[in-house]
């Protein structure tokens, strides 16, 4: 767990407010947490160096870009060894169609969120690339029919 002891109410604004648009420019950002746009510049540059701000991207439309499914896949591997883990990790990067890949405690190892443009693409994908990662010995595989919530913003400390 990052350590949040070192920022006070008005880094925490700073972030929320980036997080809620990355393009705002310092001198908006200036006004929103009422500090001169030089130290406000500050700020940021200190909060990237340490970490807390990782990058900037913009958020792309799904149904737009033939991407529209999402499925979540539970994957059960043959073995559980650390080459076996790693050469899992390795092959799921090269897949743009693997949006996340978390290692799980529980019946699987690892649950993927696969976003495609429809269950046929989906398919072609599982056969071709899924079920031919390293150690891949059972999937279970949910399609998603209603996405109720979808985001990227992380949860802030109250101060």
């Amino acid at each position: 767990m990052t350590d949040t002891t070192g920022l006070d109410r008005i880094d925490l604004t700073i972030l929320k407010a980036l997080q809620r648009d990355g393009r705002m420019t310092n001198l908006k950002l200036a006004e929103e947490v009422a500090l001169s746009p030089t130290a406000v510049l500050a700020r940021v540059a200190r909060l990237t160096r340490e970490g807390y701000i990782l990058g900037y991207e913009a958020r792309l439309n799904p149904m737009k870009l033939r991407a529209g499914m999402v499925v979540f896949v539970e994957v059960l591997l043959d073995k559980t060894t650390p080459l076996i883990f790693d050469s899992f990790k390795a092959a799921v990067q090269v897949h743009e169609q693997i949006m996340e890949c978390h290692m799980v405690a529980g019946g699987f190892d690892y649950l993927l969120k696969i976003r495609c443009a429809d269950m046929e693409a989906y398919r072609q994908f599982a056969g071709t690339a899924l079920w031919q990662l390293p150690g891949v010995r059972e999937t279970r595989t949910y399609a998603v029919m209603e996405e109720v919530k979808s985001s990227s913003h992380v949860p802030l400390p109250r101060l």
